[in-house]
């Protein structure tokens, strides 16, 4: 594998990691609407953990979610998948540093460096795979209940939280497509075929009168002439 394209699917790998670090402990994945408000007092918005409000003067008055049961599947779900791709974009990073060529972790077999840099691509798209389904559910849920005209509760908007997400979510899924297709699985240190040698079984050597015993030619007679 060309070492630029790997060391430049590592950046967009931990790159997307840490956004998806950033955006997990962001305050706003969602931000309560202005629509048809004549005057607005405070400003709520949420995230996975907590609901937030802040008032006219800028202070800002955070509750923690108390129950997980209590929560809807959408946000249990984003929780458990948001966790799952960091913790698989970690694995990621460490199995992409293994198998990069300019390491020296893990020896000069750069076969198996390769195929764990192929590891550490599908592991960047998992992370990937699971940070776009999380943000894109949670804001599925909240364009839903924003046009529909017979919710009673607060409507949101998206937040930034949910674009960092999604950003890092397309970065993970570049980084490990790189590592993935470009991913060289075989030896650098393969057999050299030796150039076709006809076989020398059954040939006579005959030597001139008078010359050294080492000065050998093939004859053009066979075994078989000597009978």
């Amino acid at each position: 594998m060309n070492a630029t394209m790997e060391a430049v699917a590592f950046f967009f790998g931990f790159v997307s990691w840490v956004m998806a670090a950033v955006s997990i402990h962001n305050r706003y994945w969602k931000i309560d609407s202005d629509d048809g408000a004549a005057i607005i007092t405070s400003t709520i918005y949420e995230n996975l953990w907590m609901s937030c409000a802040t008032d006219s003067l800028g202070v800002h008055d955070c509750r923690e979610f108390p129950s997980l049961l209590a929560l809807s599947g959408c946000v249990q779900a984003c929780r458990a998948l948001m966790i799952a791709a960091i913790v698989i974009g970690f694995f990621g990073i460490l199995a992409t540093l293994v198998g990069l060529q300019c390491s020296k972790i893990g020896g000069e077999n750069y076969n198996l460096k390769g195929k764990i840099a192929g590891v550490g691509g599908v592991l960047f798209l998992l992370q990937g795979i699971c940070t776009m389904i999380a943000v894109s559910w949670y804001a599925s849920n909240i364009i839903h209940d924003f046009f529909n005209p017979f919710y009673q509760g607060t409507k949101f908007e998206i937040g930034d939280g949910l674009f960092i997400g999604w950003f890092s979510g397309l970065f993970a899924i570049c980084g490990g497509s790189c590592l993935t297709c470009a991913c060289r699985f075989g030896t650098n240190e393969e057999k050299v075929l030796y150039p076709y040698q006809p076989p020398t079984r059954g040939t006579v050597y005959s030597a001139a009168p008078g010359s050294h015993p080492s000065a050998l030619t093939p004859s053009q007679y066979g075994r078989n002439a000597y009978v």
